[in-house]
């Protein structure tokens, strides 16, 4: 008989562009090894390599293959990717793998700047035994405080237009929040709690790597209670990306 999964484990992580934090080796094995090892449900990647064939010429383990599918078969997870900033040489973006049957549904395109583009990838996952699809948002927001003020407002409106209220939800990625304002200026207005402030009071520093000082990275829900919320620590994570990833164990509601 096969039973419901009412538990998921959540992992969201950027993962630099499968670049150690100087950009001076390829760790897309490392980080593929290392996410094998959390056997997450679901995980939210942000700077995910499309393309690059610049480093494709100069790293014989660069992949030529766009990184999402590579972690997809590597992990033996279903994947979509949304890109968010195109270039003569390729083009990066976020990133959905999900251990269970994933629907990608859209690209939310939330840049303000010529600069940096962002985006919101919406994917909808479900889980086994579940009769509702869990919303999945994958997030990646601007640098300065200003182009994050719009982009709250971008993501307020796409969720209060195209999600419903009674689906269970889950908001992930790197907001650059070295601020923490998005906690009150979106996660508030949107009656979503925050993994880390639901189970610690606070949120934990996630960057730089090595010496983390800053917590830059969320995962946010609605409709689930959280039960566990963890910054993945310690080797091999501060010899991969500039970021640590995120866990959080969820429980849906009912």
């Amino acid at each position: 008989m096969i039973q419901n999964k009412k538990s998921l484990t959540i992992t969201s992580y950027n993962i630099h562009k499968g670049m150690s934090a100087l950009n001076r080796n390829v760790v897309v094995q490392g980080i593929a090894q290392s996410l094998q090892q959390l056997e997450s449900d679901i995980i939210c990647l942000q700077e995910v390599q499309g393309q690059n064939l610049k480093r494709e010429i100069k790293f014989n383990e660069f992949p030529e293959q766009s990184q999402h599918e590579w972690f997809g078969e590597f992990l033996d997870y279903e994947h979509s990717y949304g890109k968010n900033s195109e270039y003569d040489h390729g083009h990066h973006g976020n990133a959905v793998l999900s251990h269970y049957p994933l629907d990608p549904q859209h690209n939310l395109n939330v840049s303000v700047n010529r600069l940096e583009k962002r985006g919101v990838l919406h994917c909808e996952v479900l889980p086994t035994g579940w009769d509702t699809p869990l919303v999945v948002l994958c997030a990646h927001l601007n640098l300065l405080e200003g182009g994050r003020e719009k982009q709250y407002k971008a993501i307020l409106e796409y969720v209060n237009n195209s999600i419903e209220p009674h689906q269970p939800l889950i908001l992930a990625g790197d907001f650059n929040d070295w601020k923490k304002n998005a906690c009150e200026k979106l996660g508030q207005q949107l009656n979503m709690t925050e993994a880390f402030i639901s189970v610690h009071d606070k949120l934990l520093p996630t960057f730089p790597a090595r010496l983390p000082v800053l917590s830059l990275d969320r995962i946010y829900v609605r409709n689930l209670s959280v039960k566990r919320a963890w910054v993945q620590t310690g080797k091999p994570w501060t010899e991969l990306s500039d970021h640590l990833p995120i866990s959080a164990e969820v429980e849906r509601i009912g």
